[in-house]
């Protein structure tokens, strides 16, 4: 492949396929690269993968869910499988197979792109690689023995592709704590390494807590109205989709036996150490729990609606841990998130902040003009990535493109 394009869209998971439908609706002529096939990012996930929020919360634009189970939670595959029907049905090229090694700019404007299968040049390009691409390791996972199998998220299938032996969880956001709940239930001894992570009840007062939040300003906040910039980076409340939806944090994971501590900070003398700040860890969460409780409150008001029961959260019992002889554990299972990875291969300087985020205007990067990024966590609201939240980004971006181009 040796060619030019007017656009080209990076990535077919929910964020490019969006874009490539917003063009399409605008006449803007496009085609969009994908390293494996549509929605395949998904089928990476472990084995019992759900969505956390319910399946009616697929809004994308041309392809909601119209299943019959809108308040159920789909599975990894089924989600593929929805992106990938979606994506026959749109009229640009999806290039499967075609990753993206490398993108830079061309002296004379525009952009090559050297891919599996050559290089294109294009006038605009949008990327759209997923909301975090690179897994995180804490710093503290660098003084854990060699012997110790230490294994991130992407590597996790099922509670068997782990060896034997009790677990080290580290992390504490959704993933995290799904993970450790599988592991508990399948019989495995498992530790906690917690962090701060908010959480919600999957249900009250009869209705879903996505379904409280969409009727918040919960979603609609932007970077600048967060504490700091870093809060991109915090973990997502903690709730699960498995088994019909249910609660999950660290209460309902205590009461299964996982033992919890804070954060990790390495190992020392034959024992792996976790910090004496669970504590904070929880009223952080509880902390979360009351300012939400307060949104959905503001609903009812709003609303006329009764008040659901909301109580104060219950002490945590238990002693936390704050060693574990490294002899005892099989592996230790990081959980703690994903960051961004677009310096990698994109060469363009200035191109990210200090947390990696692209740094742009309205989706388009200040560092090199006619380069849009779609699908990034807080690209300009809480739900630029998601599900029900990307396809209002996609839409802004495809205007920007076809008014750059001239197209009506």
């Amino acid at each position: 492949m040796s060619e030019d394009a007017d656009v080209v869209v990076i990535g077919a998971g929910q964020a490019g396929l969006a874009t490539s439908h917003e063009l399409e609706q605008r006449g803007v002529e496009h085609v969009v690269l994908e390293a494996e096939t549509p929605g395949s990012s998904w089928r990476h996930r472990w084995d019992s993968f759900t969505l956390v929020g319910q399946n009616h919360t697929v809004r994308l634009p041309g392809a909601p869910y119209r299943g019959e189970d809108p308040y159920g939670f789909m599975g990894r595959d089924e989600i593929a499988g929805h992106l990938e029907s979606w994506a026959g049905r749109l009229r640009a090229p999806v290039r499967g197979g075609c990753a993206v090694r490398r993108l830079q700019p061309r002296a004379g404007g525009g952009f090559t792109l050297d891919t599996d299968s050559g290089t294109l040049v294009s006038r605009v390009v949008v990327v759209s690689t997923g909301a975090y691409q690179r897994p995180h390791r804490p710093a503290a996972c660098a003084g854990l023995p060699a012997s110790l199998p230490v294994i991130d998220l992407t590597g996790y299938a099922n509670p068997g592709s782990l060896p034997d032996g009790p677990v080290l969880v580290v992390g504490s956001g959704q993933s995290a704590c799904q993970v450790a709940e599988e592991l508990a239930l399948s019989g495995r001894e498992v530790v906690m390494a917690c962090g701060r992570a908010p959480w919600f009840p999957r249900r009250a007062g009869g209705r879903d807590v996505f379904e409280w939040l969409l009727d918040t300003p919960f979603f609609d906040q932007r970077v600048e109205e967060l504490p700091t910039p870093a809060a991109r980076l915090g973990a997502n409340p903690q709730v699960s989709g498995a088994g019909g939806g249910h609660d999950l944090h660290y209460r309902t994971l205590a009461a299964l036996g996982v033992r919890l501590g804070g954060h990790l900070l390495g190992a020392q003398d034959g024992d792996v150490r976790l910090a004496p700040d669970l504590d904070a860890s929880v009223a952080f969460g509880d902390g979360v729990y009351r300012t939400l409780r307060d949104l959905v409150f503001a609903v009812c008001a709003r609303q006329g609606l009764e008040r659901p029961d909301l109580p104060e959260p219950a002490p945590l019992t238990g002693a936390p841990v704050e060693s574990v002889p490294v002899g005892r554990l099989g592996s230790v299972l990081v959980a703690a998130g994903f960051r961004p990875d677009y310096t990698s291969w994109i060469r363009v300087p200035g191109l990210v902040d200090d947390l990696g985020f692209p740094v742009h205007t309205d989706g388009e990067s200040t560092a090199a003009p006619d380069l849009h990024f779609v699908g990034v966590h807080f690209l300009r609201r809480r739900s630029s990535a998601l599900l029900f939240g990307v396809g209002a980004d996609a839409a802004c971006t495809a205007d920007r493109v076809a008014a750059r181009l001239g197209v009506a």
